[in-house]
């Protein structure tokens, strides 16, 4: 089938993922590949990238038989083709993946690439595998502006001077040519050195300083930085109402505001933390405050809703869940909640481990309005934000 390179019509291709080495150079006794970033596998972070290309044909990973618990571990969920056997070298492996890949036709795509290299960007991909429908041959590459020199010999001319990544691309027939040709005694850098060794030339599609290889702890403390966390933050809203009953105090956040009147409730009616309670709970989908201190319980008679507050700040950590920012409004007409203000806010602060500016606190009224506005208790509305990891070894 002829497809144009610049035309919008897709071209399929398939992938052979490079993971049987044991990256030594990266120490410790877990091969870089399998090392985890934001808690999966470099190498699963690799795999995500080629399989959420539309055109991608087919996928298979080479890995080393006795990393399989640990491949096995990286794919889980994924819908995969058997792993390839990987061998004493990176050459003799990706043969090993074009002879699995033997039924292509001989102008079929094939990309070869590192598992390590997992900042691959599909729109890179894309690029690379039109250069090579077109080309025969193309890899990733960009060029080099560092100032270049051997050790104790002569310095290098950058000019024209690239640094070549992955992935690579061919034709299939092309590849296995080469591999098929190459010299047993010539050590081979890559596929494209091996192609580029049969004569063929290789095209340069630019790619990115940001598809770094990692193989030193230097490279590995980049790509913790440069992979973004994945985490959600989840919303919840809460609200309560309390009437007013004769007393002296009424107590709004932990704070006792003198008044004429107190709230009435079996605890101590704080509506402000009870509203901050049922928000936290709304973000787990744990029920609400009376679900978890019942009205009917003597336990909770006149107790300090503090210990509501943390209890559902406790239930959300137990979640993986971090407490990011609180807002509550107070709706009442009396008592003045602005001389208590900065009071509240900052009690509500020290409760749930908060900065000053992470929590919201506001007052109004409802202009005289129904049950609030003559007088008869104090509503509170809140929002909880909550930041949750999608991973158990990850922070937000």
């Amino acid at each position: 089938m002829e497809i144009s390179a610049s035309s919008k019509r897709k071209i399929p291709f398939f992938v052979l993922i490079a993971a049987a080495g044991h990256g030594s150079r990266l120490g410790g006794s877990t091969p870089k590949q399998y090392r985890k970033i934001n808690g999966k596998a470099i190498l699963r972070h690799t795999l995500d990238m080629f399989l959420s290309c539309a055109d991608l044909q087919m996928l298979c990973v080479i890995i080393d038989p006795q990393h399989r618990s640990l491949y096995d571990d990286a794919v889980q969920g994924l819908s995969l083709a058997p792993p390839i056997e990987g061998s004493d070298s990176r050459k003799s492996s990706i043969y090993n993946g074009l002879k699995y890949f033997s039924n292509l036709d001989n102008k079929d795509i094939i990309l070869t690439h590192d598992a390590a290299r997992p900042f691959v960007s599909q729109e890179n991909i894309i690029d690379l595998v039109k250069s090579a429908y077109e080309h025969q041959a193309a890899t990733l590459a960009i060029p080099v502006t560092d100032t270049q020199r051997y050790k104790k010999r002569d310095y290098i001319d950058r000019h024209d001077l690239w640094s070549i990544q992955t992935p690579q691309a061919f034709h299939y027939g092309l590849l296995r040519k080469a591999h098929e040709q190459a010299d047993s005694k010539t050590l081979y850098n890559d596929d494209t050195s091996l192609v580029a060794a049969i004569g063929h030339d290789i095209e340069f599609v630019p790619g990115s300083r940001m598809n770094i290889k990692i193989t030193t702890q230097d490279d590995l403390m980049l790509a913790h930085k440069l992979m973004p966390p994945e985490s959600e933050t989840r919303t919840g809203f809460g609200y309560d109402v309390h009437a007013f009953e004769e007393g002296d105090s009424v107590k709004l956040c932990g704070i006792d505001i003198p008044h004429h009147k107190k709230l009435k409730g079996h605890s101590d009616a704080d509506a402000g933390l009870h509203a901050l309670t049922d928000a936290l709970l709304g973000t787990i989908g744990a029920g609400d405050i009376g679900s978890h201190f019942p009205p009917t319980d003597p336990r909770w008679k006149n107790a300090d809703s503090t210990l509501f507050l943390q209890k559902a700040l406790a239930l959300v950590k137990e979640k993986g869940g971090r407490l990011v920012h609180l807002d509550l409004t107070l709706i009442c007409e009396e008592p003045k909640i602005a001389p208590y203000r900065d009071s509240m806010q900052m009690r509500v602060a020290q409760i749930c481990g908060l900065t000053f500016d992470r929590v919201g606190l506001k007052a109004t009224t409802t202009e005289k309005l129904g049950f609030l506005g003559r007088g008869e208790g104090i509503a509170a509305q809140a929002v909880a934000s909550v930041c949750f990891s999608s991973h158990k070894d990850q922070r937000c």
